[in-house]
C-alpha cells in the first residue's frame, strides 16, 4: 500500500518514477473531467531548462527523453490509471535539478470545474521496480483548486533523487503552472 507523506520526504530514488494519474468517468451530466498530469523539468533555481522541458499532453517529450508522458484520456474512461508519466533519472542531464509534478483540469475556468467534483481522483508515484511509493488524493486534499503541483523531485549528491512534497496550487490552471516555472504560453 502507498504511503501518503504529509511532511517533505527523503525517499531517495535510483532510476526511474512513474507518476499514475486515475479518475472515474462523470456519471453524472455535464461535461466530462479531463485531468492533465505534467511535469516541468527545471535548473537549479527552479525554473525550466526550456519548453521543451515542460512534459504534458502537447509535448510528450523531453530532449533527452528523460521524461516521457504516455498519451493524454480525455474522460477517466476505463479502469486504473488513465494517464502516465515515466521519468528515467538515469537519462536526466546534469543541468536537470528539479522535477516538478503538476495535475489540472483542462478548461476547469470555462466548465466550472475543481477537483472536489472528481470522482476518485488520485496520483500515485511508483519506484523503478514499480513499489508505489506515495498517493495524494486530489478530490480531498486540493478540492477547491484545478490545478496543483504535487511534489517534486530533487537531484542530490552522487546523482541520487529525493521526492519532496509542495502541494501549490494555482488559480489559473496549466497556463499559470507554465508561467510561475518560466514556460512560454
Amino acid at each position: 500500500m502507498a504511503v501518503c507523506m504529509s511532511k517533505p520526504g527523503a525517499l531517495s530514488l535510483e532510476k526511474s518514477v512513474t507518476v499514475n494519474l486515475g479518475w472515474d468517468k462523470r456519471t453524472t451530466s455535464g461535461i466530462d473531467f479531463d485531468l492533465d498530469a505534467s511535469a516541468i523539468g527545471c535548473n537549479c533555481h527552479g525554473k525550466a531548462l526550456s519548453d521543451q522541458y515542460f512534459v504534458f499532453y502537447n509535448n510528450l517529450r523531453s530532449p533527452e527523453g528523460a521524461i516521457e508522458h504516455v498519451g493524454d484520456n480525455l474522460s477517466g474512461t476505463g479502469t486504473g490509471d488513465d494517464e502516465v508519466i515515466r521519468i528515467d533519472l538515469t537519462k536526466a542531464p546534469p543541468k536537470l535539478v528539479h522535477i516538478f509534478l503538476a495535475v489540472s483540469i483542462y478548461d476547469a475556468a470555462a466548465r466550472e470545474q475543481k477537483f472536489i467534483n472528481v470522482r476518485n481522483a488520485f496520483v500515485r508515484l511508483l519506484k523503478s521496480d514499480g513499489t508505489p511509493f506515495y498517493r495524494f488524493d486530489l478530490s480531498n486534499n486540493a478540492p477547491s483548486t484545478a490545478a496543483i503541483v504535487i511534489g517534486a523531485l530533487d537531484r542530490q549528491r552522487n546523482n541520487v533523487w529525493n521526492f519532496r512534497e509542495v502541494r501549490e496550487t494555482y488559480a489559473t490552471g496549466l497556463a499559470g503552472i507554465a508561467r510561475f516555472y518560466k514556460v512560454n504560453v
